[in-house]
């Protein structure tokens, strides 16, 4: 394909504060943007979890001031099982959709995929605008559902049919409140489907002059493969979020069945399928795990490569790497459906490309690895999260070997074993992504450097903590401890408790670290050191402009790409060991 070589303004400056700082079409404020919504979102998932492990350990305990988030769910300040199956939801859609998907793509990715590739701006500035706001009205939908009467809903994140689709008969927060997660997620879709197409336009048409595909650096590759699965993915749910609507508000049968009797209420409906719903659910869900983990695998390979002085051992292999995964995404969705009666030979056809995709995973893993071999590795804040994310990265997916195994999953897959694989693989990982892209491209974006100090501390209590968290809940799923349940009253279980204490205590210090980062991060916007325009000494094309970028990214200057994004450990004619992707100097000599 050509590289397109037009750069159009498509917009002039702004010139009112609305403009510049809210209804905004420059995608660096868009982006900002959505980091703001998802630091918003992980500090509210946070203290849901914190609420569900204080009521784990104590189920008949005052939680003071609980009264006050729902009278109903809390009388007296002591949560009731229902309430903790509402928080259970609330917490997993928050992280899941506004979190994970919102930081390490939305954000990061419309911040520098434009500056990485040598545009001035998205493909479509307006549809980039629309795709912020309509993820926060869909954020409104979800939160508003914590002050209907009937409170959140109780059917967990992944609302399974027909307790999601047959109303308030099923039980409390079933009612409006499940109404209102199902707009939500239906308008989050909206707005992901905007901005996966406004990614893929703009990788493809807005290139600079000799910026081809196989120079783009590996974030750029990553938001793109990401995007790609989104447009699909997205494009499955939102319809599938339609008709458990209808089924609640319009009276018909997508998901329910004839007979269904709840609450001793024959219910109206016939002909549905419940399982319908889960193939649509996770005909997404499995592509999602990949457009939480794609974006931070990303990052994490570009800031390696600066810590490392030199290039990994195959740029192309991580990036094919990349492209299998998201391809392979949407073949195994079945994995998560092998408890719902499905036929044994159908099960066996899901195990296989399961266990496949794990394939150019471990490629990418190997290579990390390898590549780190004799590096004499720069360590940062960022450098650290980086090789954070490999080590939650594997830890997480190992024990996914175990679930893909139809035999073992039946066993394993309504304990805390797959609530700790989750959280690992697809969860702490990516979030490591984030926290290393923050501390890294911070200095680019506000033009002032984090603390290297507070970032170091930061990353060790979260590493710790993690670990603390997480890994006991595969001990808790091999000792049948069933996930969902609000009290542990049954004799096998009592033993368990003390791990539960435990794993609260952990879930606390370690949350009260994340206060570390948030000052860190908002000290250092107004009072950090003044950032140099490349304090990293980073080849791609971010850093050839000022900190923060101007609003048209380069100056009205259209950059040329000379070289591939990763020119390290070369001795150029400016006598550093690296060049930058814009400069037209030669590479004289390789240092070994």
């Amino acid at each position: 394909m050509a590289e397109a070589a037009t750069h159009v303004a498509h917009h002039g400056p702004p010139t009112t504060f609305l403009r510049k700082y809210v209804f905004s079409v420059d995608h660096k404020v868009i982006g900002k943007q959505y980091y703001g919504l998802a630091l918003v979102a992980v500090f509210v998932g946070m203290f849901l979890s914190w609420l569900m492990r204080l009521h784990l350990i104590n189920p008949n305990g005052k939680i003071w001031g609980l009264h006050y988030l729902s009278a109903v769910g809390a009388p007296g300040d002591v949560m009731t099982p229902e309430y903790y199956l509402s928080l259970l939801t609330m917490h997993g859609t928050l992280m899941v959709f506004f979190v994970l998907t919102n930081a390490p793509f939305a954000a990061f990715g419309n911040y520098f995929l434009p500056i990485q590739i040598g545009a001035e701006d998205m493909a479509f500035p307006r549809f980039n605008m629309m795709s912020f706001w309509t993820t926060f009205l869909a954020f409104c939908f979800l939160i508003a559902a914590f002050f209907v009467p009937d409170g959140p809903p109780i059917s967990g994140w992944t609302a399974y049919a027909p307790l999601s689709a047959v109303g308030s008969d099923a039980g409390p927060g079933l009612g409006m409140g499940q109404t209102l997660w199902g707009l939500s997620i239906f308008t989050f879709c909206i707005g992901s489907l905007l901005g996966a197409l406004n990614f893929i336009a703009t990788t493809l048409d807005l290139r600079a002059k000799g910026m081809t595909l196989g120079r783009m650096p590996i974030p750029s590759w990553a938001w793109f493969i990401t995007s790609c699965i989104a447009l699909l993915a997205f494009a499955v749910l939102l319809p599938a979020c339609l008709l458990l609507i209808l089924d609640r508000v319009a009276g018909t049968s997508f998901f329910i069945p004839a007979g269904l009797v709840i609450s001793d209420k024959l219910q109206p409906h016939a002909g549905g399928s419940p399982l319908l719903w889960q193939h649509l659910f996770w005909f997404f869900g499995h592509p999602e795990v990949y457009i939480a983990i794609l974006p931070s695998m990303g990052i994490v390979s570009h800031i390696l490569i600066n810590s490392m002085r030199k290039p990994l051992l195959s740029h192309k292999v991580v990036i094919n790497c990349m492209i299998a995964i998201g391809f392979l995404s949407y073949m195994v969705w079945g994995h998560h459906m092998f408890v719902s009666g499905m036929n044994p030979y159908s099960s066996l056809e899901f195990t296989f490309p399961t266990l496949v995709i794990t394939i150019p995973a471990t490629i990418l893993t190997l290579i990390w690895l390898a590549s780190l071999y004799g590096a004499k590795l720069r360590i940062t804040a960022a450098s650290l999260f980086a090789l954070g994310f490999i080590s939650m990265f594997v830890s997480g997916g190992v024990s996914g070997l175990f679930l893909a195994q139809p035999s073992i999953d039946i066993y394993l897959h309504a304990t805390y074993f797959v609530v700790g694989h989750f959280h690992m693989v697809m969860g702490v990982a990516s979030l490591f992504g984030v926290f290393a892209g923050t501390y890294f491209w911070f200095p680019k974006m506000t033009g002032r450097m984090m603390s290297e100090t507070l970032g170091k501390i930061h990353f060790w209590i979260t590493f710790v903590g993690a670990y603390a968290i997480f890994m006991p809940f595969h001990y808790l799923g091999l000792a049948g401890n069933v996930r969902r349940y609000s009290a542990f009253t049954d004799d096998f279980l009592i033993p368990l408790i003390p791990v539960h204490k435990f794993i609260t205590y952990a879930a606390i210090l370690t949350g009260l670290g994340q206060m570390i980062f948030l000052y860190n991060l908002i000290h250092s916007r107004f009072k950090g050191a003044p950032a140099p325009d490349n304090p990293w000494e980073c080849t791609s094309l971010e850093w050839s402009i000022p900190s923060p970028p101007p609003w048209d990214n380069f100056g009205g200057q259209h950059p040329v790409v000379y070289h591939d994004p990763y020119q390290y450990n070369v001795k150029g004619e400016s006598g550093k060991d690296f060049v930058m992707q814009t400069s037209p100097e030669r590479v004289a000599e390789a240092n070994g």
